[in-house]
């Protein structure tokens, strides 16, 4: 699917410029450091100019177009990028990430300290935090969040990743959290868990049902507070008043996620200037941010993508306790069968055709972003594009040619189903090529675009589906859900897995990367963990979008990218994007050159890797499989 964030969401910095690195496209007018591009106001004029010369004593609203609807406003079981950003908002975490190049920072904890032997973690807790409804946050609500994830399944659906190494939390006191650990844990200062008020929370009576959606204004601590939702169409927000942060004031007092089925209806609305910015699902297509070159007051923000765009295969699903269920094709579960499909995947084609140059070509599982963990496979190893040799494969396999249909060992003539995101173009842009390619090996393939594709995913009804994921700069997150222990309890239920995938060699290795706190070695087992995902054939990783966004610059005049240094507004680890966004004045409106900074798109080559914390990026939740997850 497409996740999270995904998920989870989820998940020291110099910068650093070195060769040798792949090329992607900026958008002249790329929103600028410290105070990089911009997104929505009020828009109650469909010239777009109403909101940028409002009077100032208007309550100034940032509507934001979003291709993906929230799967759900409870921190404890929401996944889709969409709902993880907007809790961001709601709820504090106990670090937070550097706007400037991702390192952590305080956030809800303003220190933590390790014992010796690195199995009990103690956070001092914030005074100055409270939850909106005036109660003070404390320690003894991070505990309790911990705690019910721990003893609750439902409420470790979204994140229990972060939580399933821990032996015991308590709150001595008002600012002291400790958590004691079974072993080793190195995500200890990026658990990427919103903290919740135990003072609302405790009364819930059933995690997996409780949608945090009926009682408004929601109770968080977050810089907005969730004013209203309705489903599929919107969720607005008000700035918080006694947020703690002081250091600056969010100066857009409303925030306004709204739902678009249909993206160039949102591409639509922001030329009329009903809305302030537009995210894509999850980036706007080359020919959409191409319709708006030239266009007034409208700039396009690109930068380099947190996400992979792949192919899962289905495994084969099943229980924790070993009982199978769906109906994937048998002959997806032979090796040899997954690496001959992915063999006839021509990525430089996807890239340069479907992507047209916005994308960097598909390896590991992690993106180049994130340079301490970006792998490649090497020599024999890689499974470059050869339909002749991916053909050869199969017959070596036993996969015969009968009629000009490859057959399976039942028999019958292989096809496959393939589940893409409706709202998605690049799915059935390349659907039609993955149809083409895999018609010359003999191999049939049907897509079933659906609005949501979580519902024959989790019920394991599908051969192949499009899926990628917003990686957060711990790679964790994004390793923890190809586990046995993400597997769902019972059959059909939601879980933390993304894929269904169990092996005990991926598992030994995921739990030797979790118990390392020193950086080369953890990375060296993460490389070895994409490897193997690799070689497995389950997942093929074909591109690394860009983040491709645009907004209105007579309604927003700056905003903060992540990383500064061409970075992505949408999405991010963090709230800085709308936290630091400025409506933009009058005079802004009236003086902006919108119209030649929006649309020229500059072509430049870039050999930057941003390090980021012990990571790099190139020049930085839950499923719906391309609805990002973060």
């Amino acid at each position: 699917m497409d996740h999270r964030t995904a998920r989870p969401q989820r998940r020291g910095v110099r910068i650093l410029l070195a060769a040798g690195a792949a090329a992607f496209t900026l958008t002249a007018g790329l929103a600028t450091p410290l105070n990089p591009a911009p997104q929505q106001a009020e828009a109650k004029a469909a010239s777009g100019n109403a909101a940028a010369k409002a009077d100032s004593g208007k309550k100034k609203t940032l509507t934001v177009a979003v291709a993906q609807s929230v799967d759900s406003l409870s921190p404890f079981l929401a996944t889709r990028l969409v709902s993880t950003s907007i809790h961001r908002l709601m709820y504090e975490y106990l670090t937070n990430y550097d706007p400037k190049d991702n390192h952590v920072i305080p956030g809800f904890a303003t220190e933590w300290k390790p014992s010796a032997d690195k199995l009990t973690w103690t956070y001092t807790i914030r005074s100055n935090s409270k939850w909106s409804d005036g109660q003070k946050a404390t320690a003894h609500d991070a505990a309790f969040t911990f705690n019910k994830m721990m003893t609750d399944d439902a409420a470790a659906t979204a994140n229990g990743s972060f939580v399933g190494n821990f032996k015991k939390v308590t709150a001595p006191s008002d600012t002291k959290l400790v958590v004691e650990l079974k072993k080793p844990q190195a995500t200890m200062t990026s658990l990427d868990i919103p903290i919740v008020p135990e003072h609302i929370w405790k009364d819930v009576k059933d995690y997996s049902k409780f949608n945090n959606d009926k009682d408004f204004p929601i109770v968080g601590n977050g810089p907005y507070v969730v004013t209203g939702y309705k489903t599929d169409q919107y969720v607005k927000l008000k700035r918080n008043p006694d947020f703690w942060r002081k250091t600056k004031t969010p100066q857009f007092d409303n925030i306004v996620f709204k739902t678009y089925k249909d993206q160039d209806a949102a591409v639509a609305a922001l030329r009329k200037g009903e809305v302030s910015f537009v995210a894509g699902s999850p980036a706007l297509t080359p020919a959409q941010a191409a319709s708006l070159k030239g266009e007034k007051d409208i700039k396009v923000n690109e930068g380099p993508g947190r996400r992979f765009y792949a192919i899962a295969v289905n495994p084969g699903w099943k229980t924790k306790s070993g009982k199978k269920f769906g109906d994937g094709n048998p002959a997806l579960l032979d090796e040899k069968v997954r690496q001959a499909l992915f063999r006839a995947v021509d990525t430089k084609t996807i890239v340069d055709k479907v992507f047209q140059g916005h994308a960097v070509r598909g390896q590991g599982y992690i993106p180049p972003r994130f340079q301490d963990y970006y792998w490649q496979p090497s020599g024999d190893q890689q499974l470059g594009y050869d339909p002749q040799a991916a053909g050869k494969m199969l017959d070596d396999a036993g996969y015969k040619m009968k009629d000009g249909k490859r057959v399976g060992k039942d028999g019958k003539p292989i096809n496959l189903r393939m589940l893409c995101h409706a709202t998605d173009p690049n799915d059935k842009a390349v659907g039609k090529y993955l149809k083409e390619w895999w018609g010359k090996i003999g191999i049939g393939l049907k897509l079933n675009c659906v609005d949501d594709v979580s519902v024959p995913w989790y019920a394991g009804e599908y051969d192949l589906a499009f899926d990628g994921w917003s990686v957060n700069p711990d790679p964790d997150f994004v390793l923890g859900i190809h586990t046995c222990a993400a597997l769902p309890s019972k059959p059909k239920e939601v879980a933390q897995t993304d894929n269904g995938i169990c092996d005990k060699t991926f598992d030994k290795l995921y739990n030797q990367q979790l118990a390392e706190y020193d950086p080369a070695k953890r990375a060296d087992t993460v490389k070895k963990m994409e490897s193997w995902l690799y070689d497995s054939g389950y997942m093929n990783v074909m591109a690394y979008p860009n983040a491709v966004e645009a907004y209105r610059t007579d309604q927003i005049k700056s905003v903060q990218t992540m990383p500064t240094a061409a970075g992505n507004i949408y999405g991010q680890d963090g709230y800085w994007s709308w936290w630091s966004a400025e409506p933009a004045s009058a005079s802004d409106s009236e003086d902006s050159d919108s119209s030649s900074s929006t649309g020229i798109v500059i072509g430049i080559v870039v050999a930057a890797l941003i390090v980021i914390g012990g990571g790099v990026f190139f020049a930085r939740r839950r499923r719906t499989t391309a609805d990002e997850r973060e």
